[in-house]
């Protein structure tokens, strides 16, 4: 005989919060806007991993106060691997570059002629639109479109932060799927490095683009706003534009949480990207054809490390000592009555 045991709902990992613990978080939540914008005026934004994960921690701490510090404990215990590895992604971006490396540019020029010239007299998009919006002074899609730009380097990782604080199982799938990518586009930036459109106008290849993708945070006088991210795009790889890993990520995060969204709100999440987009566009910072690929790498994102869970969820109750690898035993026929004995006189 075998038993079926139905499993039982995942507790929630977070309590139910009291008004004393609602009040306890208002505070400390106040309490970290205060400091975050203090160091976002002062030091920049936080586009550095290291940077971004002391505040995304902080900013845990701050909503669980009341929780016990094992818990904030362990959130950095689980948070230091995925902070390791992007530090090095990002320094590895730069092993992809030295002074004899011939990036692809010519050949993403001409995909993206082929694809838009028709609409923008045989320019390339980024070339058509300064030619219409980019002005001397700072207008408001200029604001608009740094606000986007500097979303990409805390819009995942916030959401991931978000994810483990609900359902820790759910934040291990996110963080496979994103790391999956990440390695993808790593090792395209080795194979094909290719120039943004900023730099192949500094070589010859386009006409005058101007490289403004931080320039919107000068309308409030937030000149050192940007300190760190300045500072990144000089340091960071100038040949690593195919895929766009910046739209890769905007799309990435729209669709891992698009199923658990009523569709009325699918058009405002899957503009995101689409603002993605043409801010990279037209600060000069990548071509459409990159966008493209970014977004087929997230499709094989989704699709590579889908098939390998199912495959391991296949696997895994056959592993001997698994509850599941235990095969019932067949039924029997009940064993037939002993013979009556005689009755004694």
């Amino acid at each position: 005989m075998s038993a079926v045991i139905d499993p039982q709902p995942a507790a929630p990992t977070e309590p139910p919060v009291s008004s004393d613990g609602g009040r306890r978080r208002l505070i400390a939540m106040s309490l970290w806007s205060v400091a975050f914008v203090a160091g976002w005026l002062g030091i920049g934004l936080p586009t550095d991993p290291i940077y971004a994960f002391v505040w995304i921690w902080a900013g845990t701490v701050a909503w669980n106060s009341a929780r016990p510090w094992r818990s904030h404990l362990r959130f950095a215990r689980d948070w230091v691997p995925v902070v390791l590895l992007l530090v090095l992604y990002n320094l590895s971006r730069g092993f992809a570059y030295h002074d004899g490396t011939v990036p692809h540019a010519y050949e993403l020029i001409v995909a993206d002629r082929l694809m838009f010239g028709w609409a923008t007299d045989g320019q390339v998009p980024t070339v058509w639109l300064q030619q219409h919006f980019y002005q001397p002074e700072v207008r408001w899609w200029d604001v608009l479109a740094s606000w986007v730009y500097f979303s990409h380097f805390v819009a995942a990782l916030a959401a991931a932060a978000v994810l483990w604080m609900r359902e820790r199982s759910r934040w291990a799938a996110f963080m496979r799927r994103w790391f999956f990518l990440c390695a993808t586009g790593l090792v395209t930036y080795f194979l094909y490095p290719a120039a943004p459109p900023w730099w192949a106008a500094q070589n010859g290849l386009l006409e005058e683009v101007a490289r403004i993708s931080t320039r919107g945070w000068k309308a409030f006088g937030m000149h050192g706003a940007g300190n760190l991210l300045n500072a990144g795009q000089l340091a960071a790889n100038p040949v690593a534009a195919m895929p766009s890993l910046h739209t890769a990520f905007a799309l990435f995060v729209v669709l891992f949480f698009l199923r658990n969204v009523r569709r009325r709100w699918w058009p405002l999440l899957l503009s995101y990207p689409l603002a993605m987009t043409f801010t990279l566009v037209y600060s000069g910072e990548h071509y459409v054809i990159d966008v493209l690929v970014g977004w087929a790498y997230v499709g094989v994102a989704f699709l590579v490390v889908g098939l390998a869970e199912r495959w391991w969820a296949r696997r895994r109750p056959r592993r001997p000592g698994h509850p599941q690898a235990t095969t019932p035993l067949p039924q029997q026929d009940a064993p037939a009555a002993p013979p009556a004995l005689p009755t004694p006189r």
